[in-house]
């Protein structure tokens, strides 16, 4: 779809001011079906970002605040018994909020690894199994996730097979205060700004069709798979991997490197994928596909600055 990106920008710019690199991100991957985890301080717009981008796509949008007490049934679904026309027993099956186009997991964090699970089939085979049976999800499902990167207490981290499920990991700054200027100048008036819907779920789903036809050369795949393979501290002869990283990136790191890329080519209306794109999408694709250790954390690297140093030592040529 010509100037989709624009559209878009413009469209989630009516409330959500100064993450333009971000909303594109977060487009990609609505159009790959794939998952996003936001990163960033109370108040910034994560909630909002995903409600404007639900009107934008004409999506059946669901939020679940999780908690400490909440079970998987309240995200999945569960069996009840009741009667049918004929007075006799029988069950049905009452389907949770996970049965929607676009779920918002608000503050992941903040359940057990019991309740996290009940989204990791979801998230990758669009899904849910219970008692023996299986439901499909929406075509279009696809989970934004929350944390909040200050709060330890009361919280639980995510599983790494959770982790390796979100498409990217994106992290909201602070806005600039010609950003933050114009932030409290929309929202302390009665004004009230209407959100367009530029895309459906048919024109979504042929978008991904058209996104996956976008070409690779084989040597631009062989470079993203170089990046995946100099993260892993087994695998790599780069000094800083080895002696910083717990365990790098898998081979869904340079699946969704490459996917990712070519949702960057077709916002752009080109046929193909270049290094740039790939270099472009590696920190939000690998970010949190790389684990750290202990003394990375003393030395102050993280993921983000070993990408940095992967970038800089793996040749294209």
């Amino acid at each position: 779809m010509k100037n989709l990106k624009d559209k878009f920008i413009k469209e989630v710019s009516k409330e959500i001011f100064g993450y333009d690199n971000l909303v594109e991100l977060v487009l990609i991957s609505i159009l790959l079906r794939g998952n996003v985890l936001l990163h960033g301080m109370p108040g910034l717009g994560k909630t909002k970002l995903a409600n404007v981008i639900a009107k934008i796509c004409k999506f059946n949008f669901k939020r679940i605040q999780f908690t400490p007490d909440l079970m998987p049934a309240d995200i999945i679904g569960s069996y009840v018994y009741d009667l049918d026309k004929k007075g006799k027993k029988t069950s049905r099956f009452i389907e949770g909020a996970i049965f929607t186009n676009l779920l918002l997991a608000d503050e992941i964090n903040r359940t057990p690894p019991k309740t996290q699970s009940a989204l990791l089939e979801a998230m990758q085979e669009k899904q849910v199994s219970l008692m023996g049976e299986t439901f499909s999800l929406p075509k279009s499902f696809t989970v934004i996730a929350t944390e909040n990167p200050l709060e330890l207490e009361g919280t639980y981290q995510l599983p790494e097979a959770q982790m390796d499920r979100f498409l990217f990991c994106l992290n909201l700054d602070y806005p600039k205060k010609e950003t933050e200027k114009e932030i409290i100048k929309s929202t302390t008036n009665d004004v009230k700004s209407k959100i367009k819907s530029i895309l459906n779920v048919e024109e979504i789903l042929s978008c991904r069709d058209k996104i996956l036809n976008v070409l690779a050369a084989d040597d631009v795949i062989d470079y993203a798979i170089e990046i995946c393979n100099q993260s892993r501290p087994e695998q790599t002869n780069i000094k800083e991997v080895k002696n910083f990283v717990n365990y790098g990136a898998g081979p869904r790191g340079s699946q969704t490197l490459v996917l990712a890329a070519k949702g960057k080519a077709f916002l752009e209306n080109r046929k193909h994928i270049n290094f740039k794109d790939i270099k472009f999408v590696a920190p939000f694709t690998l970010r949190h596909r790389i684990s750290c250790n202990y003394h990375a954390k003393s030395e102050n690297i993280d993921s983000d600055k070993v990408i940095d140093i992967l970038l800089k030592k793996i040749s294209t040529q």
